[in-house]
């Protein structure tokens, strides 16, 4: 490829998280001219706060998942005033895997044709068989851990590294589910087993939601970004994007951002990428209005903000009469249990939900009420504490989230970021059959938990700081007038414009989308060097 100054480039990609640290290898990879604009800085690995002595304090202080609580001067605040569902975000490099528990599951095939299959919501442009060989390039890629012969997933690849060990609590409920007939499957995790590419294996100290100072978590980071960078990638940070700029003939040409002093550069590019989650991304376009977009860059359809989905999470968690040791290894990894994921018509609610079953918190969560537990403050408070931390296994009830066009994320009337932009607002309700399917989940979960010898059950109906799966809000479809982008991730209305994140969404399944979006992040990347070489394969398939 030829080369190009400083402030031109192939592509443009917007955020450093985990959709853009993956197109932006593929890209380079193939010799594209890479450069990526993310608001956020580097972190350091070993100064996360799992390191320190006090490093739960910082889950509710500096490194608390909300933005708005945790105040970072590359955050952006968040307008969630109109959601009961609070978003975690994370700006910097590596962006909100940064603070992920590395859950690593995929899509069902089912997934991708719910309208097919039970009449609501839309099928997707592509099927699980399109996007299986890009989800064994990210396996490798990022190191997963797991166990093959799942029998509620296709065949595939067997994983790069063995399952995490499961731990008493885990390991009574898989018991307990054999008991009752329910499937269980040890979980895929990103989190590594033994050293693999340079990096370490886990120790099982636990606060993986902290960052993970051996670099044992696949953060992109560590993962995509160091082999991206040594393709020729180059990473701008402290670079928050204003706009996407548009040309004459109403193609992307690159993005103003705005850096530390205030001051405005333009960076050009043949090509643009937005990566900057399903609601940071949603939120640029919005803010990118021009004569030809008027209500927003490749807003005709209207549905850019439109259809967000969150995945409720509803939690039942167990009290064992003994310790279980709950607070020892990734808090958020044991086993999943699939059973209730597919629409069954004898139920009262459409689709299914997973059941990630996770570890206990350390002593200041678990003292400030953890996930569900009650903790009384005075009298009763330390023999409660005693009853609790460490006895406990959790049933986090992971909702598929159906999309609706009321629930979206638009431009905030009130709510400003340091450099005077409007932020994003998110304007969310639970939907009646999500309430339903976390109903029926606490039920069985609850009797699983009471099967595998819990004395008491404590239970949320959903859990308030869930917000840690933005998707929909740029979504995928054939029909412009029904989606905003292509089954290739290249908007409708311009086309040089990609998405590669979260947003993309037709639906949002039942599990972590994290793995889902990092190969749909790659399979876009291999579109964009495809139709620049004339090819109709994959580059990396």
């Amino acid at each position: 490829m030829s080369a190009r100054d400083s402030n031109s480039a192939h592509v443009l990609v917007i955020g450093a998280g985990a959709g853009g640290g993956a197109a932006s290898w593929a890209l380079a990879e193939a010799g594209l001219d890479v450069v990526c604009l993310e608001r956020g800085d580097w972190t350091d690995p070993p100064n996360y706060p799992a390191g320190t002595p006090n490093w739960e304090s910082h889950r509710v202080r500096d490194f608390h998942p909300s933005p708005n609580i945790r105040g970072r001067d590359t955050d952006y605040p968040i307008d969630d005033s109109t959601s009961p569902i609070k978003p975690l975000m994370f700006c910097g490099v590596g962006g909100s895997t940064i603070m992920w528990t590395a859950h690593h599951p995929r899509f069902h095939p089912s997934d991708f044709r719910v309208k097919a299959l039970d009449g609501v919501a839309d099928d997707w442009p592509l099927s699980y068989d399109e996007l299986a060989p890009y989800y064994e390039i990210n396996d490798r890629m990022v190191g997963v851990s797991g166990l093959n012969g799942d029998p509620s997933m296709p065949e595939r690849d067997p994983r790069p590294l063995p399952p995490l060990a499961l731990g008493t609590g885990a390991a009574r409920l898989a018991a307990a589910y054999d008991r009752l007939g329910y499937h269980w499957w040890p979980a895929d995790s990103s989190v590594l087993t033994r050293d693999y590419d340079g990096r370490l294996a886990c120790n099982n100290c636990g606060p993986c939601e902290l960052g993970c100072t051996r670099g044992s978590k696949a953060s992109s980071d560590i993962t995509y970004w160091p082999k991206a960078i040594a393709k020729g990638a180059r990473v701008v940070t402290r670079a928050a994007v204003r706009e996407i700029t548009i040309d004459s003939k109403g193609r992307a040409d690159g993005a103003i951002w705005i850096d530390d002093e205030g001051r405005e550069h333009h960076q050009r590019a043949d090509v643009v990428v937005l990566a900057a989650n399903g609601v940071g991304t949603p939120r640029l376009m919005l803010l990118s209005t021009s004569a030809r977009f008027p209500n927003g860059l490749a807003n005709d359809s209207g549905l850019v903000g439109r259809n967000l989905m969150l995945h409720p999470v509803a939690v039942a968690t167990g009290v064992f009469e003994d310790n279980v040791g709950s607070f020892h290894g990734p808090d958020g990894l044991t086993i999943f249990s699939q059973e209730f994921y597919e629409t069954d018509p004898e139920r009262d609610f459409v689709r299914g939900y997973g059941v990630q079953v996770t570890r206990g918190q350390g002593p200041l969560i678990s003292a400030l009420g953890g996930f569900a537990l009650d903790v009384p403050w005075g009298r009763g408070h330390h023999d409660r504490f005693e009853q609790l931390f460490g006895h406990v296994a959790t049933c986090a009830i992971l909702i598929e989230d159906l999309p609706h066009e009321h629930n979206r994320v638009k431009l905030s009337d009130t709510v400003r970021d340091r450099f005077d932009l409007p932020a994003p607002q998110m304007v969310y309700e639970v939907d009646d059959n999500s309430r339903r399917m976390a109903k029926h989940g606490i039920d069985r979960s609850s009797e699983a938990l009471r099967e595998a010898g819990a004395s008491e059950v404590l239970t949320i109906d959903v859990l308030p700081m869930a917000g840690f799966h933005l998707m929909g809000t740029a979504r995928m479809g054939d029909d412009p007038t029904r989606s905003v982008v292509d089954g290739a991730g290249r908007a409708h209305d311009v086309p040089n414009l990609f998405v590669a994140d979260g947003s993309l969404f037709t639906t949002s399944a039942g599990v972590n989308p994290t793995p889902t979006i990092q190969a749909l992040a790659l399979k876009v990347a291999d579109g964009i060097v495809s139709a620049r070489r004339g090819m109709d394969v994959p580059s990396h398939g």
